[in-house]
């Protein structure tokens, strides 16, 4: 939900701006990238003094670094704070990587009988958990043994979520709050949404305790982001990230899903020279260095300004 107009700059001019700004942003150019830009910076909300926030102001470091041996399908991105490196998922064919972070590839991981790979979260403990969009399932899958070793599918646990057809916009995007054993999943578009799964941990550990939320009321009013290309949770501040490949857009909220700030990932934000095409997967290290990547193949990091 966008914040009350007299927490935005000019209030009724504001939603104004706001609406040419989408408008400009769903057009095609640099030029129009970089008003838009100019547009919806010039709405940034007042925040709160001692307000902690995910996103700070950002200046690119690596932009549109293309990832050696993918040609197309990279898809979700975590960042793995013990070992200090990020996994990413290509998604046909199916694969798992370790990233460095300035996009290098350390290891790649044949996943065999995974079907369109799209989300990845760390769990901890020695385990990932991978979505696979059409099936609308999430399966947790042990760490890689070796470098280079493939994972299979057979037999790892795995939870199916019925959330609509099994096409092309099913599940899209994992975060976990390991803390709390809270999973976010984030649905793209038609429509979009935003679960939270309480107790998945637990269950692997044969409680069969699971709890799915649907955040819907956090998510209802907030048409700046058109869809949900990924999720990312930041332990530092509590708060949620969700990514908008549409709106070229990283939207942050609070703990009780209030809108707190956004990061633009288009021409003009950032230092960025041009937008990131297709942003797929979004995540943070421990020290707020944030990562995104993009369709076909790209890796962007982004330092606190």
């Amino acid at each position: 939900m966008l914040p009350r107009p007299a927490r935005w700059r000019g209030g009724l001019a504001a939603t104004v701006m706001l609406g040419l700004a989408l408008a400009l942003q769903q057009a095609d150019g640099g030029l129009l990238d970089r008003a838009f830009a100019a547009t919806i910076s010039a709405l940034r909300p007042a925040r709160a003094e001692g307000t902690i926030s995910a996103l700070p102001d950002y200046r690119v470091s690596v932009e549109a670094y293309p990832v050696a041996g993918v040609t197309r399908n990279l898809s979700g991105l975590a960042w793995d704070a013990q070992r200090g490196h990020l996994w990413a998922v290509v998604n046909e064919p199916p694969q798992l990587l370790a990233l460095d972070t300035d996009g290098d590839v350390l290891a790649r991981h044949p996943l065999v009988g995974f079907h369109d790979v799209e989300g990845i979260a760390v769990l901890g403990n020695g385990q990932l958990l991978l979505a696979e969009e059409r099936r609308q399932t999430l399966v947790v899958v042990p760490m890689p043994a070796g470098a280079d070793a493939a994972l299979s599918r057979d037999g790892l646990p795995a939870l199916t979520l019925a959330l609509g057809g099994g096409d092309n916009a099913g599940l899209e995007g994992l975060a976990y709050d390991e803390a709390r054993d809270r999973l976010f999943v984030v649905k793209e578009h038609s429509p979009r949404k935003l679960y939270e799964i309480r107790g998945l941990r637990a269950s692997l550990a044969g409680r069969l305790d699971i709890e799915v939320i649907d955040r819907e009321d956090w998510i209802r009013n907030k048409f700046v982001a058109r869809d949900f290309s990924s999720v990312e949770f930041d332990p530092r501040t509590g708060h949620l990230i969700l990514l908008s490949d549409a709106s070229r857009l990283a939207l942050e909220l609070d703990a009780d899903g209030r809108y707190v700030g956004y990061q633009g990932l288009a021409a003009g934000f950032a230092g960025l020279a041009g937008s990131i095409p297709q942003a797929e997967g979004v995540t943070l290290d421990e020290r707020g260095n944030l990562y995104v990547v993009s369709e076909p193949n790209l890796f962007y990091a982004f330092r606190p300004d």
